[in-house]
């Protein structure tokens, strides 16, 4: 009931736990929106300025420091100052907007109505989660003059209104984790924390931990914190710089359970402190004998999702499979000729190998061990994405005919066995060319009608799996995607037709985009492959050609062939 009541009380009061001074009495103080905290004395609004400017600028005070929004409030007419209770989400727009009168007269020569017109680009909902948005911003702000001759609003939004920079300049984002239990890995839930004041930040993450993941999350993961556990009192610094985080409500939790829970908060907190940090329950150190917490402590969790540096990745050439290593074909009928490969994936092990075949009209897919003869599954139609291999050797899906997703697992008496994934939300999105399991499993990428969108993977029971909160990420900016591959955790790398950005980095909610140097590029680049560690290897119209960082210029690779596919294991 405590945990719920304070859970109220932060969406209601929004009271802020980066203003409590570190040697305050230990209370526990929700997380807070930039423009909730400190008690800086807000400004009045220029005098004398006009209803348009008036507006804009009071979208300009949205992120300014200042208790309960007060250096936006300041804008309102006293009722409105008194009674404005904005909801917890965050309306990003772009920098340039305009602000005209509305065209319907008014009755009251004294009274406005000023239209905010723009583009909305996101919003940074109640979990302080960024959801991708390209949108008209239609806001419809009354004001009216003052006795004192000055303009103010009397009907202030519902919502928060910022622009990019503005947000830019006010957040910063912390890749908060939780576990995933069937890959024994943590996965990185971006977030967005006010970046100021800095000695904060661990306290603001600390919560979202709390709180759990966001909505784009739910169900994939686990969270370890969830209840009976909450923080005890502030996180805090000791005067020899380490971090205390106490908790409470883990009476009776196991061993291994308190050791990733300390994996958790170290490889949260890691982006926002440097500090040794000492977690807590109920006063006595969470693991027994080990109080404090550093980042090389942890175990490598999640080192077997990355293929190993000895598997260098294949390519599909000519209908035939062959090594990105030194370009020979690999052993067995896929490299020899025996089948007419159209894609293929390696299992992450590199062990085994799934291609998709064309014969008779159609294709069809095919599964076994690398190098040797793969048994021919009921899979098939008219065309197959790229199989996708969740972590681990033993589970494949591909899209038939861009309408359903396949999910082709192997039983214990050894036979691939061919099951439905409910993708309903994803498929209304529009046909299905690729799909790309992430490398911890818990989402796929897809390139839909041209388009990038992410969605989570989720156990509905049994053997039943679902694709849920389907996200397009960079509505606006990203067109006529071709294929797409998971850098990292979080951040994908998309090849398109474009000739102005035909490789773009882009991170898993969509906030931020950037563009690979097109030199060297001959249009049209049609493949992509990324791993952690990994060069990036791209194919465009003459062959391969890699590179590892943005404003690098692409080399060729040194097995390159015309028309070739490349991918890494997974």
């Amino acid at each position: 009931m405590k945990r719920v009541l304070l859970a109220v009380l932060c969406l209601v009061l929004v009271a802020g736990c980066a203003n409590v001074p570190l040697e305050s009495q230990p209370v526990v103080v929700p997380g807070e929106r930039q423009g909730q905290g400190q008690n800086a004395e807000a400004p009045e609004p220029q005098a004398n300025i006009d209803a348009l400017t008036l507006v804009r600028d009071f979208i300009g005070a949205t992120l300014k420091p200042g208790q309960n929004n007060g250096a936006a409030r300041a804008y309102l007419d006293d009722q409105g100052q008194a009674t404005w209770r904005p909801s917890r989400s965050l309306t990003i727009i772009q920098d340039t907007f305009g602000t005209v009168y509305d065209t319907e007269p008014q009755p009251d020569p004294n009274t406005q109505v000023v239209n905010v017109r723009g583009f909305d680009v996101g919003t940074l909902d109640q979990n302080s989660a960024f959801v991708p948005d390209y949108s008209p911003a239609l806001l419809h702000v009354k004001v009216r003059k003052q006795p004192t001759g000055q303009w103010r609003i009397v009907d202030p939004p519902a919502d928060l209104y910022a622009t990019e920079s503005d947000f830019a300049e006010n957040y910063t984002a912390v890749p908060v984790v939780f576990y995933s239990e069937s890959a024994n890995t943590f996965v990185p839930d971006r977030r967005y924390v006010v970046a100021k004041p800095q000695a904060g930040l661990p306290g603001r993450v600390m919560d979202m931990l709390v709180a759990g993941p966001s909505t784009s999350l739910a169900g994939a993961v686990k969270n370890l914190l969830g209840e009976p556990v909450e923080i005890d009192t502030n996180v805090k610094s000791l005067d020899d710089g380490t971090l205390v985080v106490p908790l409470t409500g883990l009476t009776g939790v196991s061993d291994d359970t308190r050791n990733l829970i300390a994996a958790q908060i170290v490889l949260s907190l890691q982006y926002v402190t440097s500090a040794r940090i000492r977690i807590l329950a109920d006063a006595a150190p969470l693991v027994p004998n080990h109080p404090d917490w550093r980042l090389s402590e942890l175990p490598a969790y999640g080192a077997a999702l990355s293929p190993s540096q000895d598997l260098p990745g294949l390519m599909t050439v000519g209908g035939r499979v062959r090594s990105l290593g030194d370009g020979a074909p690999i052993a067995g009928p896929a490299g020899t000729g025996g089948y007419d490969v159209v894609n293929a994936a390696q299992s992450t092990d590199g062990k085994r190998l799934a291609v998709v075949e064309r014969a008779g009209g159609g294709v069809h897919l095919r599964i076994g061990d690398l190098g040797r003869e793969l048994p021919q599954l009921s899979v098939a139609g008219n065309s197959l994405s790229r199989p996708t291999w969740r972590p681990g050797a033993s589970e494949v899906w591909t899209v038939v005919d861009q309408q359903s997703v396949a999910r082709v697992v192997l039983t214990p008496n050894g036979q691939w066995t061919p099951l439905l994934v409910n993708a309903a939300d994803l498929i209304q999105q529009g046909d299905i060319a690729e799909l790309r399991f992430s490398r911890d499993g818990t989402r796929v990428a897809a390139v839909v009608n041209g388009q990038l969108w992410v969605a989570s993977v989720v156990g509905s029971g049994g053997d039943s799996v679902s694709l849920r909160e389907p996200r397009h990420l960079q509505p606006h900016d990203l067109h006529d995607v071709v294929d797409v591959d998971w850098l990292a955790q979080d951040t994908l790398v998309a090849v398109t037709t474009s000739l102005s950005q035909p490789v773009v980095r882009v991170t898993v909610d969509g906030q931020r985009m950037d563009a690979f140097n097109s030199s060297n590029l001959t249009p049209q680049v049609h493949g992509v492959t990324a791993a952690p560690g990994r060069p990036i290897v791209v194919a465009d119209a003459s062959g391969l050609w890699t590179a590892s960082v943005l404003g690098e210029v692409w080399r060729p690779q040194s097995h390159s062939a015309k028309d070739a596919d490349p991918f890494y294991p997974g």
